[in-house]
């Protein structure tokens, strides 16, 4: 439990970081999101879920 409220913190860390450096930027992205349809969005996030499981699967083997 402490592992993935460690996980869920960093996440947090790096969000906010990118938010407190890149603002404008950040918000070019989020535009940009706007015209890609859902089903890539879908596709892009099951392939960052699945590189997410495999790396974790690597580095706790």
């Amino acid at each position: 439990m402490i592992d993935l409220l460690t996980a869920l913190a960093l996440v947090l860390v790096i969000e906010g970081a990118f938010m407190a450096l890149f603002p404008h930027r950040l918000r070019q992205v989020l535009a940009m999101l706007d015209q890609i349809s859902p089903d890539h969005l879908r596709l892009g996030g099951l392939a960052a879920a699945a590189m997410g499981v495999l790396f974790v699967w690597l580095l706790r083997g």
